[in-house]
């Protein structure tokens, strides 16, 4: 059972809310259809009901709203729009990379790759596939978690009929199951194929809540719309002619002086009006969800009445239902057509029982919290090596870097002007960072970068949870690429010098530990720097300027302000931090502690330091104020 009360999206300067108050359910064991014309304020619905819009309201799933369900993939399973993956990734990879952030087992990929008939296109990129097989693998992924609901944005917009077909399937079989499923549709005919109850909107606004009969007989079926004075005695009338020229006419009268006329047509209507003297004010012929009459415009004041089937008995209000929402008997909500402008109103031929609604629920003012967006991945690692490896991307970087270096290298040793550190690691005087630097930067803020690009984490594009365990995950992967990058890169240098010039500029200087530090800190300092700054700005180009700032901008100001000598010593700091944390170190670690603080005095050392410390900062910065992505 999924319950959406009160959803209200935020106003809007000198607009209408593209959601208001809008309140529906839907049931467990069938298929709800959520019909409108574009901009009705479908999308919104559900991304209200998501947590990813901001506005007013709650939605219960099975009585729990989404930020109370410790696995939220487990329970709802949501497609909106195109899946957001890489271009260049498998759909298989795809799919694996979602379990992880579902936490299930990477087996799950291939069952359900089986469920929606793509289990031979596994190793098919997403940008080679077609419309259908891309909503074929939407699907799959809203159905790794096992979910009880499923909420799609018109799962079947530009398919064929034939894939219609196997996806109202489907979602049938998900339904018969005991699931929920709710889907959106500006197609009023697809709604009542696909649906075993059609939630209408308008403006933003519920204008009708049937079944699908009820839809199907009151929206789909041609009929005559008649407004006149004698109602009841045109009724009448056409209802005794039909029955003594044996003819299946229906006459439904929608208000007083409304009557729906099913199997007939204007012309007849007319010429039985006439000939009995009754005064017509207003015939047409309507089809589908034109809505038989205008009614007043929505910002007017104007009377409720209560439109339903005569043969219908009047509902009555539960005892249960809060005062606020009770109507009086001639005043209940009037419907309006799906795609008719607001100032018209239709026929309303299902009038239903208010349902109960939940305690917490029966006053707005003593809502909980909206809820939030979907959590961080479950499996923060194993997401973030999927992410890496599920795409070329990082190997083209790596197989750039390692040429660039050894032809740098072989370039520099040409001349004894290089020293054999900067030659070990192709970095020319000329350059503000040495390839394998900037390649380590660049993944790092490819980590991010491609996140906001290619959404993955949730159902809205541009959103991704920030999570502490996630970006520990970034840090950690990224910290491991940049040290394997410089590692290769160091020994394809050496390798690259032996083979060129022989082996006496192979030589392994003296103190090789504190330039191995040296090495990794440079390279796991700019690559965590791309990340920071991507994840802040939300661009991979942001991480890469920030990377080119650190040599460029901050060592030259920092190297100013060391470029004084300097009248104090820190000899003996590691004997006296002994003495103030009581505890023994051995020796070897004076000497890690002592080479650090060594790497942090140069120009470039400083500068990394202090962009991190800011960087770190202000990711905190941004992520503290904007709690729902927490």
């Amino acid at each position: 059972m999924l319950q959406a009360i009160g959803l209200t999206s935020t106003h809007r300067r000198n607009l209408p809310p593209a959601v208001d108050d809008l309140t529906f359910e839907a049931p467990s064991g069938s298929v709800t259809a959520l019909l409108g014309c574009a901009g009705s304020g479908k999308t919104t619905a559900l991304r209200l009901m998501l947590g990813l819009e901001s506005g007013r309201g709650v939605t219960y799933f099975r009585g729990n709203p989404l930020h109370r369900i410790a696995h939220p993939a487990r329970e709802v399973g949501v497609l909106l729009g195109d899946v957001p993956g890489h271009p260049a990734r498998t759909a298989r990879g795809q799919l694996r990379m979602l379990c992880a952030a579902a936490g299930v087992p990477a087996s799950r990929a291939d069952e359900v790759l089986e469920v929606v008939g793509l289990a031979g296109l596994g190793g098919r990129c997403l940008g080679t596939l077609s419309l259908g097989m891309d909503r074929r693998l939407g699907l799959a992924s809203a159905l790794l978690g096992d979910p009880q609901a499923l909420i799609l944005d018109e799962p079947a917009k530009g398919l064929s009929p034939r894939e219609n077909s196997w996806l109202y399937g489907l979602l049938r079989a998900h339904a018969a199951r005991g699931g929920t499923v709710l889907c959106t549709t500006g197609d009023p005919k697809e709604a009542a194929r696909l649906a075993d109850r059609v939630v209408t909107l308008d403006a933003g606004r519920l204008v009708a809540d049937q079944d699908a009969a009820a839809f199907s007989r009151t929206r789909l079926r041609p009929r005559v719309a008649v407004r006149t004075p004698h109602a009841a005695r045109l009724a009448a009338v056409v209802a005794r002619e039909a029955r003594a020229a044996q003819r299946s006419i229906e006459v439904v009268t929608e208000t007083s002086n409304l009557l729906s006329v099913y199997g007939s047509s204007c012309a007849e209507i007319g010429e039985t009006a006439f000939r009995h003297g009754v005064l017509v004010h207003r015939l047409a012929d309507e089809v589908g969800d034109t809505g038989p009459a205008p009614g007043p415009l929505r910002d007017q004041p104007a009377p409720r009445l209560a439109i339903k089937p005569a043969s219908e008995p009047a509902p009555q209000q539960p005892a249960s239902a809060p005062a606020s929402e009770q109507r009086p008997e001639s005043a209940p909500q009037q419907e309006r057509p799906a795609c008719a402008p607001a100032s018209q109103q239709s026929a309303l031929d299902d009038t239903r029982p208010a349902r109960p609604v939940p305690r917490a629920a029966q006053r707005l003012d003593s809502l909980p919290p909206p809820p939030r967006p979907v959590r961080s991945p479950l499996r923060p690692l194993r997401y973030e090596l999927c992410r890496l490896l599920g795409v070329p991307t990082a190997l083209l970087v790596a197989a750039a870097v390692l040429v660039a270096s050894a032809a740098l290298c072989v370039l520099l040793a040409r001349t004894d002007d290089t020293p054999l550190p900067a030659l070990l690691v192709a970095w020319p005087d000329f350059l503000p960072l040495p390839p394998a630097a900037f390649g380590a930067g660049l993944l790092g803020a490819l980590s991010f970068g491609e996140e906001f690009r290619y959404p993955a984490l949730a159902a809205a594009r541009g959103t991704v949870p920030r999570r502490l365990g996630l970006l520990l995950a970034k840090l950690t992967v990224t910290a491991a690429a940049a040290l394997l990058l410089a590692v290769l890169v160091a020994v394809a240098d050496v390798q690259a010098l032996h083979l060129v010039y022989g082996s006496h500029l192979t030589t392994v200087p003296d103190n090789w530990p504190a330039l191995a530090a040296r090495w990794a800190g440079l390279s796991v300092g700019c690559a965590w720097a791309g990340l920071l700054a991507a994840g802040i700005f939300r661009v991979t180009a942001a991480g890469v300027a920030a990377v080119l700032a650190v040599p460029v901008l901050i060592a030259p100001l920092v190297q100013k302000t060391l470029v004084a000598p300097s009248v104090r010593s820190i000899a003996g700091l590691p004997g006296r931090l002994r003495e103030l944390t009581w505890v023994q170190f051995p020796r070897q670690a004076d000497d890690l502690l002592m080479a650090a603080v060594r790497v942090l005095a140069q120009p470039v050392g400083a500068a990394l330091t202090l962009s991190l410390s800011v960087l770190i900062c202000a990711y905190l910065f941004t992520s503290l104020r904007r709690s729902a992505r927490w």
